[in-house]
């Protein structure tokens, strides 16, 4: 066996006029992506990381302060474990019911009838609607005395209850909110099925293998790529959820639906702690990052990939 010495050196090419050439150009054309990508995003990544060790309130000189914010937010703040809690809660709440929502539509919406067109857009439709104009028709609709949704139901005989003015509906009321705009969900699970063969019904059909079944053994395992997909970024956006709650509730009732990103929100811009937000920051990266390891690495186990 030849020693790590005796292995023949590979000699690195040097670019030629007119691949330099290319290079310097290419660099100036995407100069400016590079440029935005340095001040807007790298920048303040690595200034919320300083800041987040010190004590600033936006207007004046940061003061050094250590590991001070971390400790303050584990043993000094009632409302961080608070408002971890609702965002956890709205998490397991939410991501179960949009992907089951999210599949059961596009299977419906994956039926060969006329008119299928018009509901799909049907169903997209409210993902292009700005989210504070969303926020504010759903208060209309959640209104106890007069919006639709009680008055529907007091035309069943049924009392609604004040969905966002009781802290035991908030948030439950805001997870049917959410569902609403899961139409770009919706769309990519209905791509995944269509890219299914339709040999493998055929065949599970010869079988005996029911319409349950089917589902069960074939459509589900097919679009598991697809349901990976959504879980990652829907824990990303779960733990991120702010312009509703912001919009519908402020953090009410009694602090219901105070979540992670609201609370962020307050201590940044309400109460002028931008080193104690930045820390908060930090720490929901933390968090989210630990989330998501979680499901990519258990996605070994559930995710099929078709070679």
């Amino acid at each position: 066996m030849l020693k790590e010495t005796q292995l023949p050196k590979r000699r690195i090419r040097s670019l030629t006029r007119q691949e330099l050439h290319n290079l310097r150009l290419g660099l100036v054309f995407i100069s400016p992506w590079i440029i935005g990508f340095l001040i807007f995003t790298i920048y303040p990544i690595f200034s919320s990381l300083y800041y987040s060790f010190t004590d600033y309130g936006l207007f004046g000189n940061p003061n050094w302060v250590g590991l001070q914010n971390y400790i303050n937010l584990f043993t000094n703040d009632d409302k961080f474990f608070l408002s971890l809690y609702n965002t956890v809660f709205f998490f397991l709440l939410a991501m179960p019911a949009s992907v089951v929502v999210a599949i059961f539509l596009a299977i419906l919406l994956n039926s060969k009838l006329r008119g299928m067109t018009f509901f799909r857009s049907l169903f997209f439709l409210p993902t292009i609607v700005p989210a504070v104009a969303s926020a504010a028709v759903w208060m209309w609709i959640l209104n106890p005395q007069w919006g639709l949704l009680n008055t529907s139901l007091r035309l069943a005989g049924v009392h609604g209850p004040p969905w966002l003015s009781d802290p035991d509906w908030a948030k439950p009321s805001l997870v049917f909110v959410a569902l609403w705009t899961i139409g770009s969900e919706v769309i990519l699970y209905l791509a995944a099925l269509q890219e299914i063969p339709r040999d493998y019904y055929e065949a599970a059909r010869v079988d005996g293998a029911n319409s349950f079944q089917q589902t069960r053994f074939i459509t589900l395992p097919m679009i598991t790529p697809v349901i990976f997909f959504h879980l990652v970024n829907g824990t990303i956006w779960a733990f991120q959820y702010f312009t509703e709650a912001y919009v519908m509730t402020g953090g009410g009732p009694a602090n219901a639906t105070l979540f992670y990103a609201l609370n962020l929100y307050r201590n940044a811009f309400t109460s002028l702690k931008m080193g104690y937000a930045s820390a908060q920051a930090w720490i929901l990266f933390i968090v989210v990052m630990i989330a998501t390891l979680i499901i990519v690495r258990s996605s070994k186990g559930w995710v099929y990939y078709e070679e």
